[in-house]
């Protein structure tokens, strides 16, 4: 599988790699440890339908999930942005199982009609 290209760390400047990994670098760190420490984590914002859609299904499947939330449409749009470069995925909800980003919504629902979120605590 192809990686998504990204801009190789030696034209990156010092200066700029030192603004990138200060970067709302509190927010990052709290959903690293959640991800880190949690079997199920979805991270998601207030007023998504989607991000609503994957918890309705993670509830509906009996599966407990931590829920991180940063915001809405209009608030802590810098925050979110900092999760998408350290995830390096474009949208709301992640969902992460056992540690790695599965996607968004539509890969839970794969993932549940495949029959992997059975048994996850």
């Amino acid at each position: 599988m192809a990686e998504r290209p990204t801009l190789a760390p030696e034209k990156i400047s010092d200066t700029v790699k030192s603004q990138i990994a200060g970067f709302h670098r509190s927010i990052v760190d709290e959903v690293a440890a959640a991800v880190s420490r949690d079997r199920v984590v979805v991270v998601g914002m207030a007023q998504n339908p989607f991000v609503k859609k994957a918890r309705q299904l993670l509830d509906g499947e009996g599966v407990k999930y931590t829920y991180l939330e940063y915001g809405s449409y209009l608030s802590m749009w810098k925050e979110r942005l900092a999760i998408k470069l350290w995830a390096g995925f474009p949208t709301f909800p992640m969902v992460f199982v056992g540690g790695v980003l599965e996607g968004g919504y539509a890969e839970l629902v794969k993932l549940r009609d495949q029959g992997k979120l059975k048994g996850s605590p």
